[in-house]
């Protein structure tokens, strides 16, 4: 995902000529590459899967067939604890299918537990719930819901993020100002232990569970079934695109609108420099005004959706659309954001999206998976998937250091409020300053792409960028690399009543590793480096 940097391309490769060809072409022609055979794979593989999501709901065979697949987690459970729970455990989903740049190595030695959910179980209208399994989509929910006049109150943007994972890892959104991360519209969990006992967890049932399982990534037991919040949806969303000129407009104009819950069910920001940035505000609606346009913004032949929001920062002008609700959720995938300017730089060229843009974006576990060993190593340092989650005071001084140490625009900023439970329970809290009545307001910074500050090395400028993130009290996403120590890991996310509950369950330690092991260098590692580990991986009696 990284531009070559011509020097720093190695003049010879080894191994068969057939293999040296192949190294050269995914190295030198990545988005040739990718346009020519990543986008009919991923095409034709996409229309499978909405085909079968479709089926299978008009069918209502997924209910029926839930708890019978749930007995089989069950089962495969029991058949590791007659073997003498000699390995940890972890899913059997391939590793290449998850968001992250780095792929599970654990995987290669933990024993596999096929857990194939991915079903919408029942929307309960009267009751305003929405019960799924925790590998269906963010796609395959608005597909299903928007139509129905429904919605989650928090739609994380990319199509083919899963519910599992956003809520044992992180899941935010422009609405998140106003309903939090996706953790906080759950109603319930059922989870598999490692006891093999089915569990529902909620506020009232297995609290210290219900409260615990976001962020744990897998490490309590495995999640079947998760019931969510849902909202009355309607057409539009009234989009008000504001340009700043000033890094203290910048702040000034985003906290206040990410304060305004009553006025905005929508926040982000697109940063495009240190000073420039589009704060965008939204507001459903079922009619469309005489103040702007309708603009269906999902259409394949569309600019991608930063692109066209920088318009309005070079014309120095404001203005409304209205654009589909649907279409708005998920404005920023057919681009991965922007990081598919660096896949396939022509990507956003007219020609290109009116012949192909129906195709994007490719599947990232083709991406991965064509990964070679020189875009590897420019990748790892050169190229930065990074979220981190500041509080809002720090908002200004955030961007400064951004620009100081990476120079890397476009940035995301989405706002977030971080809900404290009751019981004051979970691996983050909210961070409160004196005299501060709402300090709970955090943002998400997204940094995805090349630096181009000089001299830049991710090896170096990670751990600095971590450092800064715990000194502000910061919380960094999970599903990108981490170089924090242990200690500091634990510094940042709090592991008290997680490591009680540890503890408490049965078979719980011996099942599962804790959540550093799987999301640090120990656990994750490149693409290339787990195929090389694949030749030679070790086998473990059963």
């Amino acid at each position: 995902m990284t531009k070559l940097v011509p020097s720093e391309v190695p003049v010879k490769a080894t191994g068969d000529p057939t293999s040296r060809v192949v190294e050269h072409i995914l190295t030198h022609y990545r988005g040739l590459f990718a346009t020519v055979v990543l986008l009919p794979v991923s095409a034709l593989y996409g229309a499978y899967v909405s085909v079968r999501d479709r089926i299978a709901f008009r069918l209502k065979s997924a209910p029926a067939k839930h708890d019978q697949k749930v007995k089989k987690v069950i089962g495969q459970i029991e058949a590791w604890k007659r073997d003498g729970c000699r390995e940890k455990l972890c899913t059997a989903r391939s590793g290449w299918k998850s968001m992250s740049e780095l792929v599970p190595k654990y995987k290669l030695s933990h024993r596999k537990i096929d857990i194939s959910l991915y079903d919408i179980l029942e929307i309960d209208e009267e009751r305003r719930l929405l019960r799924v399994e925790p590998l269906a989509t963010m796609g395959q929910i608005s597909r299903c819901l928007v139509p129905r006049g429904w919605t989650l109150p928090v739609v994380p943007e990319l199509d083919d993020l899963t519910v599992g994972g956003l809520i044992m890892g992180f899941g935010v959104e422009s609405s998140s100002h106003k309903y939090g991360l996706i953790q906080h519209i759950c109603e319930s969990f059922d989870i598999v232990t490692a006891e093999g006992k089915l569990l529902r967890c909620s506020p009232s049932e297995n609290a210290d569970l219900f409260y615990l399982i976001p962020w744990s990534h897998g490490t309590l037991g495995f999640l079947v079934a998760v019931q969510l919040r849902i909202i009355p949806a309607k057409k539009y969303v009234r989009l008000h695109y504001r340009p700043v000129y000033s890094l203290d407009d910048m702040v000034d104009v985003f906290e206040a609108e990410s304060r305004n819950k009553e006025k905005n069910d929508f926040v982000e920001g697109l940063v495009y420099s240190r000073d420039t940035a589009v704060i965008l505000c939204g507001m459903m609606t079922d009619e469309k005004g005489a103040d702007g346009p309708l603009n269906a913004i999902g259409r394949w032949y569309k600019p991608w959706f930063y692109k066209h929001a920088q318009t309005y920062l070079t014309e120095r002008k404001e203005g409304f659309e209205y654009v589909p609700l649907r279409d708005y959720f998920h404005r920023h995938t057919r681009s991965y954001f922007w990081a598919m300017e660096e896949i396939i730089p022509f990507g956003n060229h007219p020609l290109f999206r009116w012949l192909l843009g129906w195709a994007l974006p490719p599947r990232i576990e083709l991406l991965k998976y064509t990964e070679t060993e020189t875009t590897r190593r420019l990748r790892e340092k050169h190229h930065v998937v990074q979220d981190m989650l500041m509080p809002i005071r720090y908002l200004a001084k955030s961007i400064q250091y951004f620009d100081d140490h990476f120079e890397l625009y476009p940035l995301w900023l989405s706002p977030m409020a971080v809900y404290e439970n009751e019981r004051k329970l979970g691996f983050i809290h909210s961070f409160r300053g004196e005299g501060d009545i709402l300090g709970e307001l955090y943002v998400d910074i997204g940094a995805y792409g090349t630096p181009k500050k000089d001299n830049f090395n991710n090896a170096s400028a990670l751990p600095s960028l971590e450092k800064f993130v715990l000194d502000h009290r910061g919380y960094q996403a999970l599903y990108a690399r981490t170089t924090l120590s242990r200690e500091n890991f634990r510094t940042m996310f709090d592991h008290k009543d997680y490591d009680r509950l540890r503890e408490q369950l049965p078979y719980c330690k011996l099942a599962f590793d804790e959540i550093y092991d799987k999301v640090s260098s120990k656990g994750r590692t490149s693409p290339v480096e787990l195929r090389r580990m694949n030749k030679v991986r070790p086998r473990h009696p059963r």
